[in-house]
This record gives C-alpha cells, structure tokens and sequence, in this order.
C-alpha cells in the first residue's frame, strides 16, 4: 500500500489550516461504477465503438478545461478490474507490467475508488498490486482485518478543491461471503454498511472538519426496506447526516435520488452513463451558510472517445487483441445460452461435461451466465471463451444429500417457471412486461437473474410444470442408471459463486449453511475459463455429439412435453422476438 512522506503531510496540514476565502464556491462531482473492465472503446473482433473510460475522460477533462481541475471532484465506485478481455490480460496474463486499469486511473485523474466485489474476486496478487501502482485511494472502509480489525484498504480520503476541503469515504460489498470463496479475501471481514458507514462519517467530519462529504459504496441502491444486505444504497440515503453525494454501484441499475441535504448517484455500468453531481456553497467569515445539491445522469457517447488517452494506451489496446484472437480449437455447431431456458441445450451441456470432468464429481449444477450470448460455429477464438464463460468462478465439487440436490432444484426452477394449468394457459417462463430497471425500456424480461436458473448434469429427471414448487422434480437415477438415493450423499460440482451462498438456492433452497461450506468441499479446482480452455486444448474441439453424451451429462425435460413445449415457444418469442 502507498505510504505518503512526513513532509507531504505536513504540507497538507499547513494548507487545511488556511481555510476558504468568502464567497460562492461550485464544485463538480463526476462518478463511475461498474466499469468492468471496459477500458477500451474498439471492439476486439469485430468493427464497431462502444462507450468506454476513453470517452467518460474526454467528457470529464472537457469540464475540467472549462471550469477548471480545481473545481472538479472524480470518483469511482468499484467493479473495474473484472469483466473484459482486457482486464484479464493485465490480471492474470502480463503480471510484470503496471496494471493497465491502475495506469488509466492515473492518467484520468481519479480522486478515490472504492473497491467491488469483482474486484476482490480476482485475488490478493492482483487487487493489491492494482492498489499499491494507483495514485489514489483503493477504498473499502468495511473491509477488516481479522488480526487488528483496521481497515484493510484505504477508508478515507482528504482532497482540496478551490480552498475547500472534501472528504470522500469508500465502503466495498458487505455481502462478499455470498458472492466468493473466503481465499480471495483471505485475512479480512467484511461490515454491514449499516450503521458503519454513519460512524465512519461522523468520527471523519470531526476530525477534518470538511466542507464536502462523498461516500461511495459498492452496494446496490436496493428499495430501502433493510432487507438486502448487498444493495443497502436506499437504506443510507434514508438515514446519512452529514453527507451531500451518496455514490452506489453493483446493481447496474442507473437511478439518481435527490433531496435537500443529499443527493444519491447509480450511473449504472459499463461506461453507459457518468453521474454527475453539483453542490454550491456560500461561505461568510470562513463558514459554509448555505448549499444547493444537485444531480443527474449524464449518457456517454461511443464515438467520443478521447484522442490523446485513446493513443497513450494504443500499445495496451495492440497486445489485449492480440491475445484476444488467437485461435484456440474449432465449435463444430453455434451454440447460445438463451437455449438454456427451454431445456437441454449444447451450451449447458458443455458446462455440464465441464463440471463432471473434474473428479470426483457425479453430478453438475450449472446455468446460462449471459442473458442472450452466441457462439458461431467454426474457428473458436479466445475471446469466444469469454462469452462461453464470462467470470472468474472457480469450481468447487461440494457433498450434498440426495434430498439437498432435490430441494436445491426445486428451488432454482420456482425462480425460473410458474406452475401453469393443465389448459396452457398464462406464462410458462416467469416473466414480465415491466420497464427493465437497468435501461429503462419497457420489455419482456425475467422477473428473476437468469445466471441463478441452474438445471442439473449427471441426472435423469423430469420438471412437471404443472405442480407447484417443491413437488415438480421427479429424478429416477444418475447419468449411468445407478438408481438417485434421497439418503444417500453425492459429490456435486458447482461454481465458487453458488458454493459460498450466490442466488442463495443452497441456503434457500437446499437448506445448506454456507458460511460453514468448507466442512463439505471435497476438491477445488481453477477459474472453469481455464478448464474450458484445457478441455479445447486437449479435444482439439467443442462437438456436440460429445458434451451431449447422455451417459455423461444425463437427461432432463420439462412435462406434460406438448403443452411445456407450446407454452415455452410463445414466451420465448415475447423475450427475444
């Protein structure tokens, strides 16, 4: 971690004792959150922009050119070292060379970024790498160590703009138990941010007595009820004093909440948007009398992509896609995830023969990890393996009863289907004709994550649609015909995320105390990005006849077939006609 010398200290220490001439001061505050990884605004394989850092800094230097750097705040709320080609490559391919999102966020001029839960997601190596290469503050205030219970990443920071003294606090994910295995974040636990976030706020405003509060948590806004300890944004918008810009993150869900004393800012994700907040104070003989706050949600443009960042990083750009498209084997037939929700597809079952490659598993949960992605046939890339497998989830091969894999799928198909009438009446796919909360566009979607409908591999059972949750899977035995025991126990293999709680089916569903899920893991193996890649290396192709293999991957169908089948062809068509 950075250290900042004695004499730098007691420089800001001089300058914090001058305090802000009278007058009217306007700062500017711009954010991001969830970036993951899109750095670069050109595709990889084919033509085409997107919005990306080139452009959020070609729209935020513009302001800092006209109103000047004095007056601008930046900051971002975490999820930027996980989720493109790009941040793979500098996380776990070019180690040697300074971290290329660290490099970006010095060259934007960051003033503090919170740490996400992707971002602990790839690792000790890399998130503290990244933190000691940054010029400004890597937060998470709530991140403890477990030998002396400070703060394992920055908690806070003091900035000057225009004679102003602003403080800005980070807070990563509470929930990161439930989203990742205890070895990524080993040494350290994690707070609820609730009432931490008001403590930390209060003991900071007395000691440096600032001018302007920030605070960004990478939690999701949430609907405020205290009900959800990952999305925990609306519950401190209600209850923080002493605080003008509440910045949220993880959800992807673009909102601004404002009020009198405080504004709270979710530009969504992915570049699309940067939140921008203004607040404007009028000083008299020293003292703040007076303060306006406001904010909104600025669209970034795709084809605005900053000329001089853009070639600063070229080199960057040149090696990623280089690494990108290398030809890794050969997909004998297109495949896409969407098939998933209708049944048996080539894309689970891939990830399915993925799983039960991995001794000593017998059974494999899985589901689609992208919403809508597609594969073509011919020569894989390995940006392919990317849409194949977009994180970095480990895979854990957990002892679960023969009632626990029953509970488990009863639960995870009741997030996916209703139960329907014998008629075919209503929807089959649990979905809804309401405005998505991420883009705003009224459409039909899940009502649910897709990522969380996990069908089983290994078995052979059916889904009666028309009976109500918890009485609709009926499983007649594994892959190989040996009979399916409720008493007896079996070695399931699963993603890192599900293992330590994500989508809660093995708390909810199978009954299964996650904090404690060591006592049940019987093997751990690597990223599945890199099983997938080995597999493609040692089969020399993905073929569908072969991860199709009922022996392996078993069989599964929804019944009564005609009238599942009717149903599930007109919801479809409403999703993606």
């Amino acid at each position: 971690m950075k250290r900042f010398s004695v004499f730098s200290v007691l420089v800001l220490a001089a300058v914090s004792c001058s305090g802000p001439k009278d007058g009217t001061y306007r700062l500017q505050l711009f954010t991001t959150n969830d970036v993951h990884g899109r750095y670069f605004d050109s595709l990889y394989v084919e033509d085409g922009t997107r919005q990306s850092l080139y452009a959020v800094y070609h729209y935020v230097d513009s302001v800092r050119k006209a109103d000047g750097p004095e007056n601008v705040i930046f900051v971002d709320a975490g999820d930027c070292l996980q989720g493109d080609n790009a941040a793979y490559y500098y996380n776990y391919v070019d180690t040697l060379t300074p971290h290329l999102y660290a490099r970006m966020a010095n060259y934007m001029g960051y003033d503090a970024v919170a740490v996400g839960n992707h971002d602990v997601e790839t690792g000790h190596a890399v998130y503290d790498r990244v933190a000691d290469q940054m010029d400004m503050p890597f937060m998470g205030a709530n991140a403890l160590r477990n030998d002396n219970g400070k703060p394992y990443f920055a908690d806070y920071t003091v900035i000057r703009k225009n004679g102003l003294k602003v403080a800005i606090l980070g807070f990563t994910n509470p929930n990161m138990k439930n989203w990742l295995s205890e070895e990524l974040w080993s040494g350290m636990h994690f707070e609820s941010l609730i009432p931490l976030v008001q403590q930390d706020v209060d003991r900071v405003v007395a000691k440096e007595h600032p001018h302007v509060v920030v605070v960004a948590v990478h939690s999701g806004t949430g609907n405020g009820d205290g009900s959800m300890l990952e999305s925990q944004g609306l519950d401190l918008f209600n209850t923080l004093r002493g605080v003008d810009f509440l910045i949220c993150s993880h959800d992807h869900r673009p909102v601004v909440y404002s009020k009198e004393d405080l504004c709270l800012i979710n530009s969504g994700s992915h570049c699309r948007n940067i939140g921008h907040g203004v607040v404007t104070l009028e000083v008299k003989d020293g003292e703040v009398v007076s303060r306006e706050l406001s904010a909104e949600l600025v669209p970034v443009r795709k084809d605005a992509a900053d000329p001089g960042m853009k070639e600063a990083f070229r080199k960057d750009f040149e090696a990623v896609k280089a690494f990108t498209v290398k030809p890794v084997g050969t997909l004998v037939r297109g495949m896409r995830t969407r098939d998933a929700y209708e049944g048996m597809c080539d894309y689970i079952n891939l990830l399915h023969t993925l799983n039960l490659s991995c001794a000593p598993a017998q059974i494999s949960f899985a589901a689609p990890l992208t919403f809508n992605g597609s594969v073509e046939g011919g020569t894989l890339l390995y940006n392919d393996l990317f849409t194949i497998y977009p994180f970095e989830n480990q895979l854990f091969v957990v002892r679960m009863t023969g009632k626990e894999i029953k509970d488990y799928l009863e639960f995870s198909y009741g997030t996916w289907i209703n139960t329907v009438s014998a008629g075919g009446d209503g929807h089959l796919l649990k979905i809804s004709n309401d405005p998505d909360p991420r883009t705003g566009q009224k459409r039909w979607s899940f009502i649910g994550r897709s990522y969380n409908f996990d069908s089983a591999g290994g078995l052979v059972y059916t889904v009666d649609v028309t009976k109500p949750e918890g009485s609709r899977v009926d499983i007649s035995s594994l892959a190989d015909g040996t009979p399916f025991s409720m008493d007896s126990e079996y070695n399931v293999a699963m993603t890192s995320y599900r293992a330590s709680g994500g989508g809660a089916i093995m708390r909810d569903g199978a009954g299964i105390d996650t904090d404690n899920i060591e006592s049940r893991v019987v093997a751990r193996y690597p990223e599945i990005r890199n099983i997938l890649y080995d597999y493609i290396t040692a089969h020399g192709s993905i073929d569908p006849d072969v991860i199709g293999d009922e022996k392996t991957v078993g069989k599964w169908s929804f019944i009564p077939e005609k009238m599942a089948s009717e149903m599930m062809r007109r919801d479809m068509k409403l999703l993606f006609e």
